[in-house]
């Protein structure tokens, strides 16, 4: 991973962060990188995710999921972390067995996805690590209810992933189901590259060796200064526009296979840095597409924004065919990915032109290894900005909070978090 903070910088952007500015906070991120690599070695709570490279157990993905090898789809039933990882992973790279996620509660959604997938013939992972999250269980009762009416033993297509007790842990040892661990220690938001996101990857025949590979790659570049660590220049760097101004940082490949990487980025950066009146807002955008929308603005809004434009160096082309259409005869003869490379750079120097900060993120090729990397680099990157900023990165009270409030909405505790939905002020239009 590379990245480039030539057009954040100062004498480019407002809000930008001066040369000088950057190598004072360098002495910073030293004292960061300690105690992150302590963190790493005591393998404590959260810190403990940026040692998957090393402690995830590839073989042991494979084993679980050997019995699903003739699967046609693979359906992961999770929320939030314990489904965006595999998403992004499924949702970047080709393969023939299909992916698909029940990642929200919907009706009409989840009805639909039900109603054309091949039940006989998907693999089934249920994903939580408390095995309590209500709308992963909710959703696998409505699962399992449309196997048996479809005449499809659940037992024989369905997995778990999940912690050492809880209603998954029990269920698979009743049913004799396969079963993968959630690591501890690792939130799961940082859990893509563990048994979480890659089980997924492993029914859909992708390479976890090389995806750790790459993850392993940023690991070993992660040290004392910012510059000599890719992931740390951007959660440095990160953290340094937010200071100045930059409250919004929009995330924008310029690749359609990373647009759910955008999503699962969003959900990192926003749960683990927003708190206590901080954070960084995250945004999605998809070049080349949103230059037609959000990218007016970006250039031209309130000077709150950062983007972080992200390509690979190769990818894939198609050529463009000749035309002796008037105005479009320079398009033929080059092709999709030169349109969308000068697309990007277009984006880049529209931004430095009217004086907006923007980074720029490449990996060599959305594969296996690419992907690697570049989820690996932003959760250092994230785990560094929470250092510098003195936020408990790996929590999320906000969000419990809520948890609770709906649980006992249904009837399932006595929360007092619940008397906040009848106190709700009114003031309706109709």
């Amino acid at each position: 991973m590379r990245v480039d903070l030539g057009n954040a910088l100062s004498d480019v952007a407002d809000p930008g962060v001066s040369r000088t500015a950057l190598e004072e906070l360098d002495d910073r991120v030293a004292d960061a990188n300690e105690r992150i690599e302590a963190g790493r070695a005591d393998r404590e709570h959260g810190y403990a995710a940026l040692n998957l490279p090393e402690t995830a157990d590839p073989d042991a993905i494979r084993a679980a999921v050997e019995p699903f090898a003739d699967a046609e789809a693979v359906l992961t039933v999770g929320i939030g972390g314990s489904a965006l990882g595999a998403a992004t992973i499924a949702d970047a790279l080709d393969a023939e067995t299909e992916a698909y996620f029940l990642d929200n509660v919907d009706p009409e959604r989840v009805s639909a996805l039900l109603d054309d997938l091949p039940l006989d013939a998907t693999a089934v992972n249920v994903v939580s690590r408390s095995g309590t999250t209500a709308e992963t269980l909710a959703n696998f009762l409505v699962v399992r209810e449309a196997m048996a009416d479809a005449g499809v033993d659940w037992t024989d297509r369905t997995f778990v992933t999940t912690g050492e007790e809880g209603n998954l842990r029990r269920l698979a040892a009743k049913h004799d189901l396969p079963a993968l661990d959630v690591p501890e220690g690792v939130p799961g938001r940082f859990s893509a590259l563990s048994t979480v996101g890659l089980a997924c990857a492993a029914i859909q025949g992708h390479d976890l060796d090389a995806i750790l590979a790459g993850a392993s790659e940023e690991a070993d570049r992660l040290a004392g200064s910012l510059y000599d660590s890719p992931a740390y220049a951007y959660g440095a760097a990160t953290y340094a526009l937010e200071q100045r101004g930059a409250a919004v940082n929009a995330m924008m490949p310029y690749a359609e296979s990373l647009e759910t990487f955008a999503e699962w980025f969003a959900q990192l950066w926003a749960e683990s840095l927003g708190k206590d009146g901080r954070g960084q807002t995250p945004a999605r955008a998809l070049g080349a597409t949103d230059q037609h929308s959000q990218l007016q603005l970006y250039r031209a809004g309130p000077r709150d924004k950062l983007v972080t434009l992200v390509r690979p160096a190769n990818r894939d082309d198609r050529a463009i065919p000749e035309t002796d259409l008037d105005g479009l005869s320079y398009l033929g003869g080059s092709t999709l990915g030169e349109l969308l490379d000068a697309e990007f750079e277009a984006t880049e120097a529209s931004l430095a032109a009217a004086g907006r900060p923007s980074v720029r993120l490449e990996i060599d090729r959305v594969d296996e290894r690419g992907l690697g990397e570049l989820l690996y680099g932003m959760e250092a990157a994230c785990v560094l900005y929470g250092e510098l900023a003195a936020i408990e990165t790996f929590t999320q009270p906000a969000v419990e909070w809520g948890k609770r409030a709906a649980r006992g909405l249904l009837g399932g505790g006595d929360f007092e978090e619940v008397d906040a939905v009848a106190d709700k002020t009114r003031l309706l239009v109709e």
